[in-house]
């Protein structure tokens, strides 16, 4: 059985949002398109506090996109973003949500953040995906989303490390940064994933 997993598109991230990935609207259509193709869709929510450690407001010795050392990780600083319960962090609009069966919900502990929607970075907490494929016996991952070199990596990788094969849907996923995305791209390939 396969699934499709849809990494946080949501507000924030698509233009005019708090953290904009460059044309991240443009996939909603094909993601769209994509779900009546699967056993199961699933979606992840980036949901943060409001203090969020990860925001570069938090601080102030620091400005947005440096990287610093967070409770023994290293993480970026990124601008405050998907807030939970404000607009910026619920699914876009036109993402068509009726087959989605469940959300995942990341980043909701203040003091680590989670790019990937099995576990966080530290890989200390699960966000309960991994039980729930199990539970629908889904061998196969398909994932799309955003942001290419950042959640929806971070997902794919956990999902190949789960034992899952795993496919990254290229025409359906938008990177913040494409130099990095290519340099994780070729982890990824290295690791056993796929793209279509």
């Amino acid at each position: 059985m396969k699934a499709l997993l849809i990494v946080d598109i949501q507000n924030d991230f698509l233009p005019g949002g708090a953290l904009e990935v460059p044309n991240g609207d443009q996939i909603i259509e094909t993601v769209n398109s994509l779900q009546s193709k699967y056993d199961l869709v699933v979606a992840t929510q980036d949901w943060h506090p409001i203090a969020h450690k990860s925001f570069a407001s938090q601080h102030v010795e620091h400005n947005i996109f440096d990287q610093i050392n967070l409770n023994g990780l290293e993480q970026v600083l990124w601008p405050d973003h998907c807030v939970q319960g404000t607009r910026g962090a619920e699914l876009a609009d036109s993402l068509d949500q009726t087959r989605v069966e469940a959300v995942f919900r990341k980043g909701v502990e203040p003091l680590i953040d989670s790019y990937s929607g099995f576990y966080d970075n530290g890989r200390r907490k699960n966000a309960g995906l991994h039980g729930y494929l199990q539970d629908r016996s889904i061998a196969e991952v398909h994932i799309c989303g955003l942001a290419a070199d950042f959640c929806v990596h971070f997902t794919a990788m956990d999902a190949l490390s789960l034992g899952y094969r795993t496919v990254i849907l290229s025409k359906a996923t938008k990177p913040i940064n494409r130099e990095e995305y290519m340099d994780k791209k070729q982890t990824f390939i290295h690791a056993g994933g796929l793209f279509f």
